[in-house]
């Protein structure tokens, strides 16, 4: 199974990414390409730009998607949204194929140091991704991340991890049975 990876966030010290790497550590014995959008970096979209071309980044990161099986990723919460650099990718990418996700069974997560762990941007993917042919098979939200992960250890929340651990062995099956 190929397994394309990514936070919603271009941060050097992404949380996001920190938990898509944790996650990911279930997934050993598959192929995974965890990216960085920092690969994807584009010029703020605009029709006016858009009548000039695409970039070649938009037509990077749709290919990624079409060449994995799933899509593990958590998005950034920036003021109760998507993050400036995820939407961007995002708004690029969806005027060359509406169909961004392609269909790929996705695992759709978020974390913030808040009490909510994201879930503004969680609920709003939720109800949004789908109609870009995300098939979200299972969602995570991490409240308090520097209260429940340790860069070491991981999520260091019992039930939290409990819950996390459940959903990707959900999720495996999920995919599994798809095949």
């Amino acid at each position: 199974m190929k397994i394309l990876a990514f936070a919603g966030s271009t941060s050097s010290t992404s949380i996001n990414r920190e938990l898509v790497k944790f996650v990911l550590k279930d997934f050993h014995d598959e192929d995974i390409n965890l990216i960085d959008l920092n690969d994807f970096t584009m010029p703020v979209f605009s029709v006016d730009l858009e009548k000039k071309g695409f970039p070649d980044e938009a037509h990077n990161f749709l290919k990624k998607i079409e060449e994995c099986d799933v899509i593990i990723c958590s998005l950034a919460e920036h003021n109760r949204s998507y993050s400036a650099a995820f939407k961007n990718v995002f708004d690029w990418s969806s005027r060359i194929n509406v169909k961004v996700f392609q269909n790929k069974p996705m695992l759709l997560m978020s974390t913030s140091p808040g009490g909510y762990g994201g879930g503004n941007v969680m609920n709003t993917a939720k109800t949004f991704f789908p109609q870009f042919a995300a098939d979200i098979k299972d969602t995570f939200s991490l409240p308090k991340f520097y209260e429940n992960f340790d860069m070491e250890s991981g999520v260091i929340n019992p039930d939290l991890l409990k819950e996390l651990k459940e959903k990707i062995e959900n999720f495996k099956n999920t995919v599994k049975t798809n095949d």
